[in-house]
């Protein structure tokens, strides 16, 4: 199958987890947040982020990454679709199972509950979790070495970097009821053991 129908099938999965990160975002994005934990490498992290979101469409619109092309067999970048798939349905759920506690920097909202419901039953970070599942849905389906991996090492970068630090902000706001929290959810897979 040629690779012009995976740039297609990515595009149309870009365009629809984009529409479900603006609505999940839309009603939230200009409320006040108390705390604001954000870092400067945590913005450049965020901008680089941002960057490897959108260097896929350069990918798919042109023939500028060409030459770093690689070839995987056709089931593999179809299950990379299906992990795409999966990942703006993560999205979705995070997104409506946060509500207005969603903030885009690292921060706390004025009445900021501590939601471990819904999807947070299951994953203490399922956000993180869907952007790395796209992250590693990416060098799948669109099989460049650059515009491929982009997004994935930007990801583990930041994972590296805002995990812990929001952990902690969390600890900070939340106390013990938090921590029982952590004691019981696994960060990026529900557990499998109870």
């Amino acid at each position: 199958m040629g690779n012009s129908i995976f740039k297609l099938v990515y595009f149309i999965e870009l365009i629809l987890i984009s529409v479900v990160r603006g609505i999940g975002t839309s009603k939230y994005r200009k409320l006040t947040t108390e705390v604001d934990r954000t870092t400067v490498p945590d913005q450049i992290l965020l901008g680089l982020n941002g960057i490897a979101m959108i260097l896929p469409l350069f990918y798919i619109f042109s023939s500028w990454f060409d030459f770093a092309d690689f070839t995987l067999p056709d089931w593999l970048r179809w299950i990379g679709v299906v992990l795409f798939a999966g990942a703006a349905i993560l999205l979705w759920k995070t997104h409506r199972d946060l509500g207005r506690n969603w903030t885009p920097t690292l921060g706390i909202r004025d009445e900021h509950t501590l939601v471990t419901e819904g999807i947070f039953k299951s994953i203490r970070h399922p956000m993180y979790a869907a952007h790395l599942l796209w992250a590693l849905a990416q060098p799948l389906i669109l099989t460049n070495w650059i515009v491929g991996f982009s997004f994935l090492v930007t990801q583990i970068l930041q994972y590296l970097l805002r995990i812990k630090a929001e952990e902690q902000m969390m600890l900070d706001q939340f106390g013990d009821q938090y921590q029982q929290y952590m004691n019981t959810t696994d960060r990026f897979l529900p557990r499998l053991r109870k």
